[in-house]
């Protein structure tokens, strides 16, 4: 689980229900401040609010954790080259350099290149040495969140025009 994907899915949903942050406490019977803590991956919901969001939401727990958001830009990890360099960093302040990297293990050399363009102050060398070996599953898992929260981007924006 993605803590800061899981938060900022939790404020979409929020949003795109159209709720504050005060009337969807209200609904939940807790306090502002915890779906501010929420939105921002400081905390995540316990299980018995998790079930309230569900059956609020008509989605399961799980989709709430581990959010699958419809390409809405990319398909796949391989296509994060075709986004503008300053919205991949907004993204990317989402994850720690070893999450980059750990994705970049499953990439091409052409996506790998560009990431270390994009990111210069990453010693991706140094960190991939550091890591070592890695699952695939987890290679995969990573590349998953990360488009994942592209996407979400993407969504998340459009209502913010939208309004």
């Amino acid at each position: 689980m993605n803590i800061n994907l899981t938060a900022k899915y939790l404020h979409f949903l929020r949003k795109s229900h159209n709720y504050t942050q005060e009337e969807l406490a209200e609904k939940l019977d807790i306090s502002r401040q915890a779906i501010s803590k929420w939105e921002t991956g400081v905390t995540v919901p316990d299980v018995d609010v998790l079930l309230k969001l569900s059956k609020l939401y008509g989605i399961s727990i799980n989709d709430i954790l581990e959010p699958k958001i419809q390409p809405q830009r990319i398909a796949d990890f391989e296509q994060i080259s075709t986004i503008s360099e300053k919205e991949l960093k907004e993204i990317f302040e989402q994850f720690d350099a070893d999450s980059l990297v750990i994705a970049l293990m499953g990439a091409s050399p052409d996506t790998n290149q560009f990431c270390e363009r994009l990111f210069p102050e990453i010693d991706f060398e140094k960190t991939r040495n550091q890591i070592g070996r890695v699952r695939v599953e987890t290679v995969e898992e990573m590349q998953e969140q990360i488009v994942s929260m592209v996407n979400l981007h993407v969504v998340d924006g459009r209502m913010v025009h939208e309004k």
